[in-house]
């Protein structure tokens, strides 16, 4: 499995850069983001993978435990881009429009469901 973290975190900072807000975000805030939305990908691919289910040592059927921890990191993950693009939005001197990093974590989630059809 492919970690997306620090591919994720260089878009970001790129668009950060591009909007010049990139010295307004702590690294360790873009670390948070991009390992939270690498985590929820992650987690997603194993979802496709291995279906919503899983069963127990007993042999009860229970939900997959990456269903939960996606949506664990998705939360994270959002909370995460909902600060960095609130100082952008105070402090960008130009208007937002167009493609965000945000944007392209839901297009890696959605191929990384299509990758795992059955």
């Amino acid at each position: 499995t492919e970690i997306y973290a620090e591919e994720i975190f260089k878009k970001t900072w790129n668009w950060l850069h591009e909007r010049k807000c990139d010295h307004l975000i702590p690294t360790q805030q873009l670390e948070h983001y991009a390992m939270a939305v690498a985590r929820w990908i992650q987690c997603e691919e194993a979802v496709s993978k291995y279906g919503f289910l899983s069963k127990k040592p007993t042999g009860t059927v229970t939900s997959s435990p990456f269903v939960n921890m996606g949506k664990e990191y998705m939360r994270q993950a959002n909370t995460a881009w909902y600060a960095i693009y609130q100082v952008v939005k105070e402090n960008c001197m130009t208007e937002i429009t167009g493609y965000t990093p945000q944007d392209d974590a839901m297009e890696r989630l959605l191929r990384a469901r299509e990758n795992h059809k059955f």
